[in-house]
C-alpha cells in the first residue's frame, strides 16, 4: 500500500544583492581627496566662528531680549554681525596690496617653521622644538646682522648663513640624541624651547647684545646691509621668496633625492629600513639638521626683514603656530605653503576685524585650532559632508606618536 508523501514547496529563491552605493567623487587622487577634506574642515571652522561671533555680539543680545515680538531683528542682527565681521576679516587680508603683502609677511616664517615640522613629520619624528630653533637661528643671525661690517649682499648672505647654522645646531642636537640615545624627540624639544628662550633672555642683559644705552631687553638694529630687500612701501621682504625656495627644496629633498627617499623610508617602518641596510640614526640626524635649519631661516626673517633688532619676543608664537600649519597641509610642501598662507591671512585680517567690529584678535586663533581639529578628524568631518569620498592607501606617514 502505497502513501503520498507530503513534500514542502522549495523556498523562494533569495532576493539579489542590492549593489553597493557608489561613492561620490571616488575617483579623486588621494591629493584631491585631501584637499577637499580640509576645505571643509575651514567651512566647518567659520561657522563655528560665526556662532561665537552671534554669542558674543551686543546687538544681537539686545535682539534676543524682544525675539517673541520681532525673531526676524534677531536674525538680521546675527547676520550682520557675522557679515560684518568675515567682511573685515577678508579686506584685512586680501583687500589691497598692503594687506595681501601683510598677509604674505605673516605667511612668511609660518612657511618655514611648518616646512621644518613638516620634514620631521615625514622622518616619522614629532618636531616640537621649531621655535627653540627659529630662536637660535634668529640670535646668530641678528649678531652678525648688527656686530659684524661687511659689503652689501655679503653681509645678508653670511647673517642668513648664522641663522641656517644655528637653527641646524639646534635641531642638530635633538637628532644627534635620537640616534645616540634613544631620547625621544618630544621631550628633547620642549626642553632645548626652555633653553633657547632663557638663553635670549640672558643675551639681552649683557653688553653684547643690548643696546648701547637701553636698559630694556632690546638689541641694536641690525645694519642695513644685512637687511632682506624690501617690497616698495610695503613690509613684504625677500624672506618671502626664501620660503617660496625653501618649499621647492623640500619637495625635491623628499620625493627627488637618495636621502629624501631614505626619509621617508625611515618615517614609514624604521625596522624595515635597517633590514634594508638604511641607517636610521643618520636619518633621524639629516631630517632634524634640515628641519633646525629650516626654522632657523624663519629666525632670519623676523630679524633681517621684520623687527630688525632682537627681543624676547622675536619669536612671538611662531614655532608653535608652525605646528598646525604642518598638520593642516599634512605634512607636505605644497601644503605647508598654502596653509601657511592661509594662516598668515587669518593673522593679518584679524587686525583688521578687530579694528573695525571690535571682534577680538583671538577667534583667527580660535579658527585656526578648530581647522586643524577637523583635519585631524577626518572621519567626523566625512560624517557631516557625506559626499566626501575615503582616502585610498596610506598617503604621507607622519610622526609615529610618542612610542613610535
Amino acid at each position: 500500500m502505497s502513501t503520498d508523501a507530503t513534500t514542502e514547496p522549495a523556498p523562494p529563491p533569495a532576493p539579489a544583492p542590492a549593489p553597493a552605493p557608489k561613492e561620490r567623487l571616488s575617483g579623486l587622487p588621494n591629493w584631491a581627496v585631501q584637499g577637499l577634506v580640509s576645505l571643509s574642515a575651514i567651512v566647518l571652522a567659520l561657522i563655528v566662528g560665526a556662532v561665537l561671533i552671534i554669542i558674543g555680539d551686543e546687538g544681537v543680545k539686545a535682539a534676543v531680549g524682544y525675539f517673541g515680538a520681532a525673531p526676524m531683528d534677531t536674525v538680521t542682527a546675527a547676520a550682520s554681525a557675522v557679515g560684518e565681521a568675515y567682511k573685515a576679516l577678508a579686506v584685512g587680508a586680501l583687500g589691497g596690496i598692503t594687506p595681501i603683502s601683510e598677509s604674505l609677511t605673516q605667511a612668511t616664517p609660518l612657511i618655514c617653521g611648518g616646512l621644518a615640522v613638516s620634514l620631521a613629520f615625514r622622518t616619522g619624528l614629532f618636531n616640537i622644538g621649531a621655535q627653540g630653533q627659529l630662536i637660535m637661528g634668529a640670535i646668530l643671525a641678528a649678531y652678525v646682522g648688527f656686530a659684524w661690517h661687511l659689503p652689501p649682499v655679503l653681509h645678508l648672505i653670511v647673517a642668513i648663513i648664522a641663522g641656517l647654522l644655528g637653527g641646524a645646531l639646534w635641531g642638530g642636537v635633538v637628532g644627534l640624541l635620537k640616534a645616540r640615545t634613544g631620547a625621544h624627540e618630544v621631550i628633547v624639544t620642549i626642553m632645548l624651547n626652555y633653553v633657547a628662550i632663557y638663553l635670549l633672555a640672558w643675551l639681552l642683559t649683557t653688553t653684547t647684545f643690548r643696546r648701547p644705552g637701553r636698559t630694556d631687553p632690546i638689541s641694536p638694529i641690525v645694519d642695513h646691509n644685512a637687511q632682506y630687500p624690501q617690497f616698495g612701501d610695503t613690509r613684504l621682504h625677500g624672506g618671502f621668496i626664501l620660503s617660496v625656495l625653501a618649499a621647492i627644496f623640500v619637495w625635491w629633498l623628499l620625493n627627488r633625492s637618495t636621502i629624501g627617499f631614505e626619509l621617508r623610508a625611515v618615517g614609514s617602518n624604521p625596522d624595515a629600513s635597517r633590514t634594508a641596510g638604511m641607517s636610521v640614526g643618520r636619518a633621524y640626524i639629516v631630517a632634524m639638521v634640515v628641519a633646525g635649519a629650516l626654522a632657523g631661516l624663519a629666525g632670519t626673517q623676523q630679524v633681517l626683514g621684520t623687527d630688525l633688532p632682537l627681543t624676547d619676543g622675536v619669536a612671538a608664537s611662531i614655532g608653535f603656530d608652525a605646528i598646525t600649519v604642518a598638520l593642516l597641509g599634512r605634512g607636505t610642501p605644497v601644503g605647508t605653503v598654502l596653509a601657511g598662507l592661509l594662516f598668515g591671512a587669518l593673522n593679518a585680517g584679524g587686525l583688521q576685524m578687530q579694528l573695525i567690529t571690535q571682534t577680538p584678535l583671538t577667534l583667527t586663533t580660535v579658527l585656526q585650532a578648530v581647522i586643524v581639529l577637523f583635519v585631524a578628524a577626518p572621519a567626523l568631518v566625512r560624517s557631516i559632508f557625506r559626499f566626501l569620498p575615503k582616502e585610498r592607501g596610506t598617503g604621507p606617514v607622519l610622526a609615529k606618536g610618542w612610542n613610535g
